[in-house]
């Protein structure tokens, strides 16, 4: 597949890129996008929930009516999670989401998102920048040329690039990353790829394997 390399302001340089089919055409496999999906979301996650139990609750340990004779239900403790004020019972603890994926399934679900981007005309190549410093607004008139403006967009770079990096980063919607740290979730959030030119043997080197 042949794309259509741009310039900064967006027009069309006259070169073409030829996009690797073992990386941007083969068939997809959905299976594999959702596990590594599902795992990106798994990891976010902190674990940090907890509730207090009865054991940990703070109140009387004394019997709190007699066992018999009350026409009610027997009760021992005050700290029941049958009463206001009482400790949850099977309450949320503390816990780790994460959990392990083979690497060639990763592999594999990165190449089927990027894959459909491709096939919905939602990558975009174009010439590899750099900005003298940081400044907000130069990113935003890189993203008002490509129309990319109001819309969620993942650029990705060869290499790191401060100025470009910082630049972007206080722009929402918009996320640059290094090639090394495509995810499959951060492909399909977006509703646009740019790949700066000089990522895409990185990328392709990468999903090759």
């Amino acid at each position: 597949m042949k794309v259509a390399v741009l310039d900064i302001n967006g027009k069309d340089t006259g070169r073409k890129v030829e996009l690797s089919k073992e990386v941007f055409g083969i068939e997809p496999n959905n299976h594999a996008v959702y596990l590594d999906v599902k795992q990106y979301l798994a990891n976010q996650r902190q674990g940090t929930h907890k509730a207090k139990e009865r054991a940990e609750i703070t109140g009387s340990t004394r019997k709190i009516k007699k066992q018999k004779g009350t026409g009610t239900a027997r009760a021992g403790s005050i700290k029941s999670g049958l009463f206001k004020g009482g400790g949850r019972m099977f309450g949320p603890r503390p816990r780790n989401y994460s959990f392990k994926l083979n690497k060639n399934l990763k592999r594999l679900a990165r190449k089927s998102a990027l894959t459909m981007k491709a096939n919905d005309k939602a990558i975009v190549v174009i010439e590899d920048l750099n900005f003298e410093a940081p400044k907000t607004k130069n990113f935003t008139s890189v993203l008002k040329t490509l129309g990319l403006e109001n819309k969620k967009s993942l650029f990705v770079l060869g290499e790191t690039n401060n100025n470009v990096y910082l630049s972007s980063r206080n722009l929402k919607g918009t996320e640059v990353v290094k090639n090394s740290e495509l995810s499959t979730y951060k492909i399909l959030h977006a509703n646009s790829v740019v790949l700066f030119e000089g990522s895409l043997e990185g990328i392709e080197a990468n999903l090759s394997k």
